[in-house]
């Protein structure tokens, strides 16, 4: 029988909020945490609005519990911040003798500081610490040694869909053994190339977006980071961890069909989805809620709309996208709105798809348009799509607590989002399915950076006028 995955922490922060309680606030609130971009100097400073963390880098540095330093992008601040708030959480630092991963993902790295000094790099050696902050493991390394995890720590940067990748390597490194539990996640700042590299492809909406609109007009880029901790049963009967959820389905695929546009067919949404599904053991019916990729371009919002009517049919479940909510954080948006998902199982809410107004033609149904409470929200979808068709789904489902592991309470005050709001949760049954555990070309590549990767690489000139791409 495959090891069980579940849910025993998480912490995140992002523009609606420097931790799991703001955020929950500002959802619960219908308060989007979009505007005015403050923290880049940029010639797009004034026409773009973006989801950014309002905290300045010292105020960062001080989130994080570290004294000002060079070296420390404002990427690894954010990532910081947010593992160390799901470590504490999860109670990582206790049971050591656990094997403990850190899987972290991450596209632009450290470019926010190398952007201000490259001519230092190139002049003088004034600058020369922030060097080795470009490397995309330079964030998951300084996570790694602040936190002391060091059975297993890798990188991840398969862009948008690149912290869901993150989640799902965490799992597949449980179920075959070669972890206990794992934190998992991801983590992105605003950079001028994030910015001026989207603009070049023209999917950059300079008004609130408003995916899976009929006049929708492309992204709000946002940054945060956001990681979970993940548990086997054995870790949990070890640990006394009370878990939020379970992990019951994963999928990937990577159709290919363009550098930075998915299929109109929604081919790889579908592959991604319909992986998740089999392996989670549900039925399409039984999926209530599905936060949704829903970028607010023309070419994803079609594409994920037509993929998920070929999968559910006259059945599609609620569906939205949290994007109005914190911008399009790329690399961290797969464990940010894992996160939001979580929630809607804990809380029995199902989040709005702020300033729709009008349907797709082109598709049959609607996004959830106002904050919905008192919902039974059972199983839930994540959906995580990048650059590449490098597309990622994943299925969390609420546990009964006392058939996980036997878990319990074990009296952990860190759980104050209360995993006994899983209650009721039916029966989590033995959803891994262990025939579809491995998901045969589905998920084995999901550490390849090479089909998605240069998500950034936006300024390829034969790209630059499409405004199709899915991002």
């Amino acid at each position: 029988m495959p090891q069980r995955i579940f849910i025993t922490g998480y912490g995140i922060i992002s523009c609606i909020g420097n931790n799991i309680a703001e955020n929950l606030t500002s959802l619960l609130q219908s308060a989007p945490g979009t505007g005015s971009l403050h923290h880049i100097d940029t010639v797009l400073q004034h026409e773009v609005l973006v989801g950014e963390v309002p905290s300045t880098r010292n105020e960062l540095f001080a989130m994080a519990g570290l004294a000002p330093a060079e070296g420390y992008s404002r990427n690894a601040l954010l990532g910081i911040i947010a593992a160390r708030e799901a470590f504490t959480h999860g109670r990582l630092d206790l049971n050591r003798e656990l094997k403990t991963g850190l899987i972290s993902a991450t596209t632009v790295g450290g470019m926010d500081r190398c952007e201000l000094y490259y001519q230092d790099f190139l002049t003088n050696d004034s600058q020369n610490a922030y060097i080795d902050s470009y490397d995309c493991a330079d964030s998951t390394e300084k996570i790694a040694n602040l936190l002391g995890i060091q059975d297993f720590v890798t990188t991840i940067s398969t862009a948008c869909s690149s912290a869901a990748n993150a989640i799902m390597l965490g799992a597949r490194m449980i179920r075959s053994g070669r972890l206990d539990r794992a934190l998992v996640g991801g983590c992105e700042s605003l950079t001028k190339f994030h910015l001026n590299g989207f603009n070049a492809l023209k999917i950059l909406d300079k008004e609130p977006c408003k995916p899976f609109d009929q006049h929708r007009a492309g992204i709000n880029l946002g940054e945060a980071a956001a990681y979970l901790v993940l548990e086997s049963e054995d870790s949990i009967a070890k640990t006394g961890n009370e878990p939020m959820c379970e992990l019951v389905g994963w999928g990937n695929s990577c159709e290919a069909f363009h550098q930075t546009a998915s299929s109109p067919d929604g081919i790889g949404a579908f592959m991604a989805m319909n992986s998740a599904l089999e392996m989670s053991g549900l039925k399409a019916e039984e999926i209530d809620y599905i936060n949704a990729h829903g970028t607010g371009t023309d070419n994803n919002d079609l594409s994920e709309g037509r993929a998920i009517e070929r999968l559910f049919g006259t059945h599609i479940p609620l569906v939205s996208s949290t994007k109005p909510f914190t911008g399009h954080t790329t690399s961290a948006a797969g464990s940010t709105e894992a996160i939001l998902s979580i929630f809607c199982l804990q809380h029995g809410v199902v989040w709005p798809n702020l300033h729709f107004k009008e349907r797709i033609s082109e598709l049959n149904f609607s996004p959830v348009e106002k904050l919905m409470t008192d919902v039974p929200v059972n199983a839930v979808m994540s959906n995580s799509f990048g650059f590449g068709g490098n597309d990622t789904s994943l299925i969390f489902k609420k546990v009964n607590a006392g058939n996980a592991g036997n878990a319990g309470n074990a009296g952990n005050a860190g759980n104050a989002d209360n995993a006994g709001n899983a209650d009721n949760a039916g029966n989590a049954a033995n959803a891994d399915n262990a025939a579809n555990a491995d998901n045969a070309g589905n998920a084995d590549n999901a550490d390849n950076a090479d089909n998605a990767d240069n998500a950034d690489n936006a300024d390829n000139a034969g790209n630059a006028g499409n405004a199709g791409s899915q991002e």
